[in-house]
């Protein structure tokens, strides 16, 4: 008896990235809170795969982030090691 390879179909469940902002939750420079979230503790912007972001708001996030160094509310450099 001659054995059948079948291929087995099955289904390829995606899952939605969670976004770790909350409803209603602005992204903008003078929320020091939010963005601290997504820095490394050497003051580095943290990349979309561990944020877990979606592209849009990784840009709008790193956008927010460079502001405020700008505008001085967050250090360029953490000294703090």
């Amino acid at each position: 008896m001659r054995q059948i390879n079948k291929k087995i179909n099955r289904k390829r469940i995606t899952f939605r990235k969670r976004i770790p902002l909350n409803p209603g939750e602005n992204i903008d420079y003078k929320n020091q809170r939010l963005l601290r979230k997504f820095i490394s503790k050497q003051a580095k912007i943290l990349p979309k795969r561990i944020s877990k972001l979606t592209s849009k708001k990784q840009r709008i996030m790193a956008r927010s982030i460079k502001s405020a160094r700008i505008l001085a509310f967050m250090p360029f450099l953490n000294n703090e090691i």
